[in-house]
């Protein structure tokens, strides 16, 4: 897991607390953060050993772990990560795959790999991680793990390597959806609200359609069964996700094509939601890392180098501004759905993890659903959690819920109301 550990670091910043640990609302835990945060005195890896070399120690701590280790928690060590934050995969060529706790055999999901494998394990209550088009909720979801991604801005960025400003986030894994909200509700840096009953549930049902080896019926039962019990089943509505945002995002026409990308039962407005965001992604990267990979490209993995080196290639600065427009609609028209306290239910990925070293060709349809769903919360920049939903067939399955942007209080309480009858719900069923 940990691929350098920050105890001198540690030392020095509790010497200088104040506050007795035990009045602190995270005393007694510990943490881990992935590779890609600022700790005074080490260097941030990024996940590339090359990467290590060529740059220097940070000089500050990164605000987020800062505001984790005010909180009373103890940080243990660093983790594992992709190259560049560049897959959701969690296999890393130079260090090895940090091996998925909750399923043998199978990819952990990246980038965050080894801080979502770091609390599945029960090496630490809970870690942080970074997620700017799934790599926090890809690991929560393949490692049976709670996984939250903020609404996007509210948590400091500051000290964090940065992939894609326009949809980077701080995010953090936990398996107690307790310790989910208390680590949330510090990081948000607002004063705690009570409120956790939804006032309407939508659920996805064309998205539900994409899961590739589980009925959704069988992956929503449970979820829909606690909502009913705890808040009554006349709050739960189906919506067809993607016509919606086809009728009230309007730029999205520019990246619709009629072939979606050859694969099979696409939907239409979130593939080209998918389009959009690599526009941008592509257009950011090249100018947060182009130069550095220019230089040291054949430092970087075999598979990872050619996809970030036709990445780069492939930037332009066109239409930079229409798929900035694109994310300005669709939080819109998600608040507009959603409002302060309702929710939608999408299933996190379409499957459980695939096999571990499998070659990316054979991944094309899963990977591309994936996008589809993942790529929601990232170009609307609104607030999501994947909640583990058991094992089905042995592996783990999960669900997801998104809120309007800035309701992320208002989702972490309702995941801790939720999280406990959800999990009977699952046992019976399973």
């Amino acid at each position: 897991m940990a691929v350098d550990d920050c105890g001198a670091f540690i030392e020095k910043f509790l010497l200088q607390m104040s506050s007795p640990s035990d009045q602190l609302p995270l005393s007694g835990l510990t943490f881990a953060v992935k590779d890609i945060f600022d700790i005074e005195g080490y260097v941030a890896g990024f996940g590339n050993p090359e990467w290590l070399r060529t740059h220097p120690p940070a000089n500050q701590t990164a605000p987020a772990v800062l505001t984790i280790l005010r909180g009373g928690a103890t940080c243990i060590g660093k983790t594992m990560m992709d190259e560049m934050a560049f897959s959701i995969n969690g296999e890393n060529f130079h260090y090895g795959t940090p091996q998925n706790p909750c399923a043998s055999g199978r990819i952990p999901g990246g980038s965050s790999s080894g801080s979502g494998v770091a609390v599945a394990a029960k090496l630490v209550d809970f870690s942080l991680g970074t997620d700017t088009g799934g790599s926090v909720r890809v690991p929560a979801s393949y490692c049976g793990v709670l996984g939250f991604r903020p609404s996007h801005g509210v948590v400091s960025t500051s000290g964090v390597i940065p992939m894609t400003q326009s949809f980077d986030t701080v995010g953090w894994f936990a398996r107690d959806s307790a310790i989910l909200k208390r680590v949330g509700w510090l990081l948000l840096h607002e004063p705690e609200v009570e409120h956790y009953k939804p006032t309407k549930v939508f659920i996805a049902e064309d998205c539900f359609k994409l899961l590739s080896s589980i009925t959704s019926e069988r992956l929503t039962q449970a979820f829909v069964s606690s909502v009913e019990k705890l808040f009554g089943g006349h709050l739960i509505k189906q919506i067809s996700l993607g016509k919606y945002v086809e009728d009230k995002v309007p730029s999205l026409k520019h990246f619709t094509i009629e072939e979606n990308d050859g694969y099979k039962h696409s939907i239409p407005s979130l593939a080209a939601l998918v389009r959009s965001k690599r526009l941008l992604q592509r257009h950011e990267f090249k100018i947060n890392h182009g130069e550095w990979v220019g230089s040291y490209s054949s430092h970087l993995g075999p598979g990872i180098s050619e996809q970030i080196l036709e990445f780069i290639r492939e930037a332009t600065d066109e239409n930079i501004d229409l798929s900035r427009s694109i994310q300005i609609e669709l939080r819109e028209v998600l608040a507009a759905l959603l409002e302060d306290f309702g929710v939608l239910a999408i299933p996190t990925v379409p499957g459980p993890p695939p096999k571990l070293n499998t070659d990316i060709s054979e991944q094309f349809d899963f990977r591309a659903k994936a996008f589809s769903l993942l790529t929601i919360a990232a170009v609307s920049g609104v607030c999501q959690v994947s909640i583990p939903l058991g094992l089905y067939n042995g592996l783990p399955v999960s669900i997801s819920l998104l809120a309007k942007h800035g309701s992320d209080g208002f989702l972490l309480n309702l995941v801790d109301c939720l999280y406990s009858t959800l999990k009977e719900e699952v046992e019976a069923i399973y």
